[in-house]
């Protein structure tokens, strides 16, 4: 879900991943005809990071407890 969300809506997937600031600096870009495309690929490269963090914390909790 979060996907198609950073593929529409750019600004948006910064705030359900708890990144504010980032938020509005991608709408801000994303206001902008041409700053779409480079706010929709860094959406989607910051919810594959998020992603990624959450896995590497969920086993560094399973291994530590």
């Amino acid at each position: 879900m979060r996907l198609l969300i950073s593929l529409f809506l750019p600004w948006l997937t910064f705030f359900t991943i708890s990144r504010p600031f980032a938020g509005v600096i991608c709408l801000i870009l994303q206001i902008t005809v041409i700053g779409w495309i480079p706010a929709t690929i860094w959406a989607v490269y910051a919810l594959g990071q998020y992603k990624t963090d959450k896995k590497i914390e969920f086993a560094l909790n399973k291994k530590g407890g």
